[in-house]
């Protein structure tokens, strides 16, 4: 063998192992940004999203992706964190939280990424923001009201973010002086039915199960469901997302009892039939992502699969994509 040979294979054992040693601590840091989250959510989260824009963004088509998984209210946080000089491309992992709020759901969350302290608070004063003092932290609020959207540093490269009744809450439970989500055992268990390397995963119980669905078939104007009626039985959801090639959506519905799923598949069924007629009507001539949908259960366990391509993701709006 000669030595160039040598050398070569030198050089791509040390690529290898710098890529698996890359990818592990990405993971590690993913998974201890995840525990942070969740240890930091009030008790009354009924339902949380995990993404990492990272990940999204090394993809040929984020664009599709932004345009449909991003809701009115995470554009209006992404501006807001832009006036702090926190740019879209700064964040790396997203963890939002949703619980029953006076009109709507509230909405808060956790970021980690490229920024700190002192820069924000830079930031912030070129701005003329004014600094919020709460539970030892100073908030940065972009939004008139109690409901409006205040960011908090943490840390450099994590931050905080929720009206500030929410973030009280958030402060409080990070803090350890109350408990925070992870001490659910409901959360703990579905953690285990998660795919943990998807791009976009989340869990949702009891009555945001209805939300979710309401915002994912948001487009099907034809389609009028009380979808609080159909999922009244169901406990919990949760879902994977997967995006490369093509989007990839696995989803998982755990009912109270056997009798309660089978059901629930006889409905989803019906619903889906009722979704292809809605599509033909809205969208004739092209082809129906749903027509695909996989629908199996497995006990007390609804099972879904749906396969789409990015071209179909343009009329599909709403697939994902939180209605608040």
């Amino acid at each position: 063998v000669s030595n160039y040979e040598v050398i070569m294979k030198q050089r791509l054992f040390s690529l290898m192992v710098a890529v698996v040693l890359v990818n592990t601590v990405e993971k590690s840091a993913a998974a201890e940004f995840v525990g942070t989250a969740l240890a930091g959510f009030p008790t009354q989260t009924l339902r949380v999203e995990y993404s990492s824009p990272s990940k999204l963004r090394k993809l040929a088509n984020y664009p599709y992706l932004r345009q449909r998984f991003v809701g009115p209210r995470l554009q209006q946080l992404v501006g807001s964190l832009a006036q702090l000089g926190i740019k879209e491309e700064d964040i790396d992992d997203l963890m939002i939280g949703w619980k029953p709020g006076d009109k709507e759901m509230d909405l808060y969350g956790f970021a980690s990424g490229h920024f700190d302290k002192g820069q924000v608070t830079r930031q912030a004063a070129a701005q003329n923001i004014t600094p919020t003092p709460i539970a030892g932290q100073v908030a940065y609020c972009l939004q008139a009201g109690v409901a409006g959207t205040c960011v908090i540093i943490l840390e450099n490269s994590l931050g905080a973010f929720g009206p500030l009744t929410a973030l009280t809450s958030i402060l409080e439970a990070h803090a350890g002086q109350t408990p925070g989500l992870s001490t659910d055992q409901r959360f703990s268990t579905l953690l285990s039915d998660i795919h943990k390397d998807a791009a976009i995963w989340g869990i949702a119980l009891g009555s945001s199960v209805s939300d979710w669905f309401a915002g994912w078939l948001a487009s099907q104007k034809d389609l009028k469901l009380n979808w609080s009626q159909v999922f009244e039985k169901v406990d919990s959801l949760t879902y994977n997302i997967d995006a490369a090639d093509k989007i990839n959506m696995d989803l998982k519905l755990n009912c109270a009892t056997n009798e309660d799923a089978a059901s629930l598949r006889t409905v989803m069924e019906g619903i889906k039939m009722a979704q292809q007629f809605s599509w033909q009507a809205q969208n004739p001539g092209h082809p129906n992502p749903y027509q695909a949908m996989n629908v199996g259960v497995n006990g007390k366990q609804i099972g879904m699969q749906i396969t789409m391509a990015y071209s179909d993701l343009q009329l599909a709006g709403g697939v994902g994509v939180p209605s608040n």
